[in-house]
């Protein structure tokens, strides 16, 4: 049975897609089988794995007003244990088209039973807000990852995350956990990136990931290329760094529940 993880923060910029890409890439890699699931309207993840976005009738936005066929959508990718489900701008008018809809926040977990056997693991690529999409990801999943800049402002709106967290494990769904904080865009030369590193890991303690995603060109290169970062280039320091997270997570168990 899949182990279900969002990976949100409703600021923007903060390495989300680049995390949901990657991450599942580097798990895939170690023969696991991944979907990933876009269910952010910029579909950024989609491209971002080499999936043409435009003009396609699969896609998330499809499945979650017809409230059931997530299987019938699901693409294959390069990477042989590694599945997607697409997303594009068609996704923009769900929260509004969802609004009226029964039990509306349930939507995407129930598309996500019909295939949760079929995996080890399910990442939820949430877009850059906390609105209906986003909570439909929090409500499906077993535990989220935050991804947090090592930036001025990094902590800026995490309370408001947080807070919304806590709120549907109250409402929705009690087993949500945090899977992890995960510092992102670290520049060993920044004196304020260290700064921020030792804040977080000091409010925040044993919820934040050893692994520490640093500021890397072939990191930022790879999206345009159609890649995960570890085939474009697996010797960089950013598929080391996603390799060490994958690798952190199936060891220390979060994910897989031991």
């Amino acid at each position: 049975m899949a182990r279900v993880i969002c990976i949100a923060n409703q600021k923007g910029g903060v390495g989300k897609t680049t995390t949901a890409v990657n991450l599942s890439a580097s798990i895939a890699a170690a023969e696991k089988k991944v979907l990933l699931i876009d269910i952010d309207p910029q579909g950024n993840s989609t491209s971002g794995i080499g999936l043409n976005k435009e003009g396609v009738d699969g896609t998330i936005y499809h499945v979650l007003l017809r409230g059931s066929g997530l299987k019938e959508i699901i693409r294959k990718t390069d990477l042989a244990f590694l599945d997607v489900v697409i997303s594009n701008t068609d996704l923009i008018g769900a929260e509004v088209e969802l609004i009226q809809e029964i039990d509306r926040e349930r939507k995407l977990d129930r598309l996500i039973k019909e295939v949760e056997a079929d995996y080890d693991y399910i990442f939820i690529d949430c877009p850059p807000s906390l609105g209906l999409l986003t909570i439909n990801s929090l409500t499906a999943a077993h535990s989220v990852i935050i991804p947090l800049q090592c930036e001025y402002y990094a902590l800026e709106g995490l309370g408001q995350l947080l807070k919304t967290i806590r709120l549907i494990k109250q409402s929705l769904n009690p087993k949500l956990e945090i899977e992890g904080i995960l510092l992102t865009m670290f520049d060993v030369r920044n004196n304020l990136s260290h700064q921020v590193a030792n804040e977080v890991t000091k409010h925040f303690k044993d919820k934040v990931f050893r692994t520490i995603i640093p500021r890397n060109i072939r990191l930022s290169e790879a999206p345009s290329h159609g890649k995960p970062v570890l085939l474009y280039d697996i010797h960089s320091k950013g598929a080391e760094s996603y390799l060490n997270l994958a690798r952190e997570i199936m060891t220390d168990g979060k994910i897989n529940g031991n």
